[in-house]
């Protein structure tokens, strides 16, 4: 018997409002998350992958509700997370940290790092100072920092010291899952390598499930056990890492494949080049919201959005170019 995932998206929704005028009077919408789900099982990693503006970011944080999404479900270990008042969310936001993009504006500059990762252990009840100090000591180490160096400042390291800092803070409250939002995007691309291995490392030391945020399939690719592709609020298609690069179904994850430099799909791939820009959130194209861009566009992909379906196991896709079973020829 298959266990329960660990977490379970559903119907997740986040618009945000355009306003206007004095009065703030609101104009219009930009669907930032637009009726989303998957679900993540223990151990695991799921990368979110899409251009700037595709609402991967907010996915993220609106799964830690440091966003609040407007609907749809959110259950971790089988709880309704959108449903918790502040008491019940506080002990919960210890399973569940964030690592963010940039590892020097998410340190606070006027504190030691030893200071920065000891805040969580206090909002968290260790009152402890001795078992705080260990805890830091401790977590610095596994982490690849030296310990005396705990009295330091954020500018006094590294940008690849500064991400380890990050991940040190979200690792010693001994969360079961981490969202990191582009961990590595900021990093020269030899240090991307190491932090990267230092991710691997501890969720295995730790058993913990990733949901990875990133525009770099490169990176999803070595990080991720399960791949969400993402367009303009969507998941466009949802596969394992396996099947998503080497049999990836959805034009837009093709054409993003054939932009991977020396990958050994590209050759096939970027025979359907990306044409124009990236609609805007606000309007979104009806029909497909990728059909201002696919070249392999029909007339049903201008008036009808696209159902998403289960093509083989685990593999699902939102295109016409896969119509339901009963319409197939």
């Amino acid at each position: 018997m298959t266990s329960a995932p660990l977490l379970e998206v559903k119907g997740l929704k986040k618009y945000f409002p355009l306003r206007k005028g004095v009065l703030g009077k609101v104009a219009g919408w930009v669907y930032a998350v637009d009726d989303i789900s998957f679900s993540l099982d223990r151990g695991k990693t799921l990368g979110l992958v899409g251009e700037s503006g595709c609402g991967k970011s907010t996915t993220g944080r609106s799964i830690l509700r440091l966003i609040e999404p407007d609907a749809g479900e959110i259950l971790f270990e089988g709880r309704e997370v959108l449903k918790m008042g502040q008491d019940e969310l506080r002990p919960l936001r210890k399973d569940m940290q964030l690592v963010f993009q940039d590892p020097f504006a998410s340190l606070n500059p006027r504190l030691s790092i030893g200071e920065i990762i000891e805040e969580g252990l206090i909002v968290h009840g260790v009152s402890n100072r001795t078992e705080r100090q260990d805890l830091i000591e401790w977590v610095l180490s596994r982490v690849g920092i030296r310990p005396e160096m705990k009295s330091r400042y954020p500018h006094e390291f590294s940008g690849g010291q500064r991400q380890r800092v990050g991940i040190a803070r979200s690792l010693v409250l001994q969360p079961k899952l981490i969202v990191a939002d582009e961990p590595v995007s900021a990093l020269d691309v030899s240090i991307q390598a190491q932090v990267m291995n230092l991710l691997v490392e501890i969720q295995e030391e730790f058993g913990l499930s990733y949901i990875v945020v990133a525009h770099d399939l490169a990176v999803v690719e070595y990080l991720s056990d399960h791949v969400a592709i993402m367009y303009l609020g969507k998941i466009v298609e949802h596969a394992s890492d396996r099947d998503i690069y080497t049999s990836p179904l959805h034009p837009y994850t093709q054409s993003l494949l054939g932009s991977i430099p020396f990958h050994p799909e590209r050759e096939k791939m970027k025979k359907a080049p990306l044409q124009g820009e990236v609609p805007s959130p606000i309007a979104p194209p009806p029909g497909c919201h990728f059909h201002t861009r696919c070249p392999k566009r029909m007339e049903v992909c201008d008036q009808l959005p696209p159902e998403f379906l289960e093509v083989s196991p685990g593999h699902g896709v939102a295109c016409h170019l896969y119509p339901p079973t009963h319409q197939r020829a």
